[in-house]
């Protein structure tokens, strides 16, 4: 397990500025926010939103990031610098505003090459529709495609990974379950493309964590995982196994099994109820390490797989439960 990289939401540590800046008038910067994490006893990576936290140099920023200790795992798109995005970004009505999405995303992975890293998260929460008549399907479904196949090629050496989600802001997401991400990587067709699987947008796209993995690796490749938790009715960002802990341990075993190796990356909210930043990604780094010890465990059992084999829940779920939690 000494092998694990972890990385994580660097917006979560700008949580409870009076902790970390007593006195401080204003918002802390990257670097201050950066400074913060590397507090973190574990944590190997961050990952930075583009351009909301790239100004100026991004060589020069990836220096001083490293300098603090962590590795930039990948960028991640935003698309709030034009008002014109709330109706689309890869999928407005106005190819003047396509275009100027299509060329932020292709500075954005210009800006991830410079700091280092190959990895480019697309959440195209913006591209999809609210009402009945409001949209031609066919031609978002045509627009999406075509702007992201655009950005694949755009630096064919850069990964390029669709984060689904299935609404918010939109009421109704263009890519909104692994089913349809797939459809939509099919269509790019560029091997620079695939997928990222957040954990709790997986939830409330209905959909068993485990299986998405499985469809998504066999369909194409994961690129990401995103560790949070929740109720499965909205983007909660929970602290990891809150809610789901047996699903979240099937979903990293399955993802082992079909050899993912980057980082984990914990995308949670603890500025949502005004948590010690420091502290949750702690824990959230210890809960994962206690989940790979179960899984090493699992994995030695020959009669979890005998038990899975036969479709057998009863037998499955009482011998994960015992190497889980321990005998009665």
């Amino acid at each position: 397990m000494s092998d694990l990289r972890f990385a994580t939401r660097l917006n979560s540590f700008a949580c409870r500025p009076e902790l970390e800046w007593p006195g401080l008038g204003g918002k802390p910067s990257v670097i201050q926010i950066a400074r913060r994490a590397a507090k973190v006893s574990g944590l190997t990576d961050v990952d930075l939103n583009y351009p909301d936290h790239v100004k100026g140099e991004p060589a020069a920023l990836a220096r001083q990031i490293r300098d603090l200790g962590l590795e930039i795992n990948g960028l991640a798109m935003r698309y709030y610098s034009n008002p014109a995005f709330k109706i689309g970004a890869f999928t407005n009505p106005d190819p003047a505003v396509r275009r100027e999405a299509i060329e932020l995303t292709k500075r954005g992975i210009d800006a991830a090459r410079e700091m280092g890293t190959s990895l480019m998260t697309l959440w195209l929460g913006q591209d999809g529709f609210d009402y009945a008549f409001q949209a031609d399907y066919r031609q978002l479904w045509q627009d999406e495609v075509e702007g992201i196949r655009e950005v694949c090629d755009h630096d064919p050496d850069c990964l390029v990974s669709i984060e689904y989600k299935p609404n918010e802001p939109r009421s109704f997401a263009v890519m909104p379950d692994c089913a349809t991400t797939l459809l939509a990587i099919r269509d790019v067709d560029r091997p620079n493309l695939g997928i990222t699987l957040d954990l709790a947008h997986v939830l409330y796209a209905d959909e068993q964590p485990a299986f998405a993995a499985a469809l998504a690796a066999g369909h194409s490749r994961i690129l990401g995982i995103h560790l949070n938790d929740g109720y499965a009715k909205r983007d909660d960002g929970l602290m990891v196994g809150a809610v789901h802990p047996l699903q979240t341990i099937e979903l990293l075993r399955q993802m082992r099994a079909d050899g993912y190796g980057g980082a984990i990356y914990f995308d949670t909210f603890p500025d949502t109820t005004g948590l010690d930043p420091v502290h949750e990604c702690e824990v959230n780094i210890a809960t994962v390490r206690r989940m790979f010890a179960v899984m090493d465990r699992l994995d030695g059992d020959e009669r979890l797989g005998k038990a899975i084999a036969r479709q057998d829940a009863v037998s499955a779920l009482a011998i994960v439960n015992e190497l889980t939690f321990g005998g009665a």
